[in-house]
C-alpha cells in the first residue's frame, strides 16, 4: 500500500492548480521589505496576478508591498486561503499547524524548503501542500 507522501507526489501537478484555482487570499510568512530578496519578488509578482497578500513578518511594524503587516498568522482579521511560507525548515512545522488554525486551505514551502514533519502535519490536518517549490514559477506554469 502506498503512503500519503508518495501518493501526493504522484498527484502534484493538480495540487498546485487546485491551490492557485481557489486562493484569492495568501499569507506570505517570511516576506521581506527588501526588494531582491525571493520572498519580496515572488508577493509582488502574485500581487500583480491579482491575489491579495497579506505580509507575516515578526520584526517589523510597517507596510510591505504596500500592505499592512501582521507579526503572527492569528492576528490576520480576515479569511486566508494559502500560506506560503519563506523561513527555514526547522520552522514550518509550527507554521502549517498555524495555517491550519486559522483555517486555510493550503501551506506552501517555498523552493529550497523541505520539511517531512511540516508535511506530516499538512496530510494529517487535510492541507493541500506543497514543499520545495517556487510559487512564482509555479505560477507561470500554469497560467
Amino acid at each position: 500500500m502506498e503512503d500519503k507522501v508518495q501518493i501526493i507526489g504522484k498527484n502534484m501537478d493538480q495540487i498546485i492548480k487546485n491551490i492557485f484555482q481557489m486562493t484569492k487570499t495568501i499569507a506570505v510568512v517570511g516576506l521581506s521589505p527588501n526588494p531582491v530578496r525571493s520572498s519580496n519578488h515572488v508577493a509582488s509578482y502574485l500581487k500583480h496576478q491579482g491575489y491579495q497578500i497579506i505580509p507575516v513578518y515578526p520584526r517589523l511594524d510597517q507596510d510591505i508591498l504596500g500592505e499592512k503587516v501582521y507579526k503572527e498568522l492569528k492576528n490576520i482579521p480576515c479569511k486566508v486561503d494559502t500560506v506560503v511560507i519563506f523561513r527555514k525548515a526547522k520552522y514550518t512545522p509550527e507554521l502549517v499547524e498555524q495555517a491550519f488554525q486559522i483555517e486555510a486551505k493550503a501551506a506552501w514551502l517555498q523552493e529550497g524548503i523541505v520539511s517531512r514533519q511540516a508535511e506530516k502535519i499538512a496530510s494529517d490536518k487535510g492541507l493541500l501542500f506543497v514543499m520545495d517549490r517556487c510559487m512564482l514559477k509555479e505560477h507561470l506554469k500554469y497560467s
